[in-house]
């Protein structure tokens, strides 16, 4: 069984005064056969955290399982974890074949369990007719597969990776996520994985924990943390473009953005939880064009991306962004168009600590 849990898990660097403590606390328990992506910009921890749960960091507080047993003292290779790391790590002189069969070979395994288990992985990845090549013979996303391949073979209790996508370029990332979804649907392995890409975490998890400054801001699953995000950070950070968030003071069915001199503020399809200092946040996409809208935008650009336009300005001093499908009249640079929020999709945080207020 793959199940992992962690504990009340930290980690800190130093003693003393000199001390930097960059995990605090976190918790989690995952099922077996769960794909989990831990997510969040650079610096944030989580690939101490995965480098944690593999036991190639020591830990400082807390405990870590997986299937059922506390590893903190346990080597890496007892652990019964198999890691795919950003660079490939594949041996050059060897061929495909005998990248992937190193491990097995080093464990002693018999020949034919050896033939068997590299030639399932290989038609798993589609690489049966790359057996025999080098890694120079290979693409950036066969070498990924094969670095892969040498974690499948080794049919561990979960699978460990960290940032594996991020060496690649933007069409190979695409397919190497759906080779990955597929690949978790086909052996229903207990998955982590770490990437600072926010489209990966969205297509590939489960549920996701989102971590900022070594601490949890939010777990769930990526419709939980899109539509309902648990602070300001998470709301943010999770999106493309990110969340609109204003800063204000709302009065019932009013809202007064910040620097918003001379203007009487925007009315609210519902009124606010609470009067006073409050953050609002709409998604780009729930905001409508409406000439009887109380939003002023003031254009300041307009992007074409194809299926759709984002168009970028500001409403009281503060940024703004509007998306637009590309099929309908966009607005131009200086102009001032009007606007309103969907009813429903109006997310409040409070000012002082960034976290969510519910109606």
């Amino acid at each position: 069984m793959g199940a992992i849990a962690l504990k009340q898990v930290e980690k800190t660097y130093g003693h003393g005064a000199k001390a930097n403590k960059v995990i605090h606390g976190v918790d989690v328990a995952i099922a077996d056969g769960e794909f989990i992506v831990i997510v969040g910009p650079s610096g944030c921890g989580k690939s101490t955290l995965l480098r944690m749960v593999a036991g190639l960091e020591e830990i400082t507080g807390g405990e870590i399982h997986i299937g059922g047993r506390v590893v903190n003292q346990l080597e890496p290779a007892d652990r019964d974890i198999a890691m795919v790391f950003q660079n490939y790590a594949l041996y050059p002189h060897m061929s495909v074949f005998d990248n992937m069969a190193y491990g097995l070979k080093i464990a002693k395994l018999a020949p034919a369990e050896i033939e068997q288990r590299v030639r399932k992985a290989a038609k798993i990845l589609e690489l049966e007719a790359l057996l025999e090549r080098k890694p120079r013979q290979l693409s950036g996303g066969q070498r990924q597969r094969v670095a892969m391949g040498r974690a499948i073979v080794r049919q561990p209790a979960a699978f460990l990776f960290d940032e594996p996508l991020s060496n690649l370029d933007a069409k190979l990332r695409a397919q190497t996520r759906l080779e990955i979804q597929k690949l978790h649907a086909e052996l229903g392995v207990t998955s982590l994985f770490v990437t600072h890409d926010q489209v990966e975490a969205m297509t590939l998890a489960q549920r996701m924990i989102v971590m900022n400054g070594g601490r949890v801001e939010q777990i769930g699953t990526p419709e939980e943390v899109y539509g309902r995000p648990a602070t300001r950070f998470v709301a943010g950070f999770i999106g493309s473009p990110p969340m609109n968030l204003l800063s204000g003071r709302a009065e019932g069915e009013r809202f007064i953005p910040d620097a918003a001199a001379g203007e009487q503020g925007a009315t609210l399809p519902v009124a606010a939880p609470r009067a006073g200092a409050l953050l609002l946040g709409v998604r780009p996409e729930h905001l409508v064009l409406d000439p009887a809208g109380s939003w002023t935008m003031h254009v300041e650009t307009v992007e074409m991306l194809g299926a759709e336009r984002l168009v970028h300005g500001r409403i009281g001093g503060q940024n703004l962004t509007l998306r637009l499908d590309a099929t309908l009249p966009a607005p131009h640079r200086g102009e001032t168009v009007r606007l309103a929020p969907m009813p429903g999709r109006v997310h409040w945080f409070d000012a002082g600590t960034g976290q969510r207020i519910d109606a």
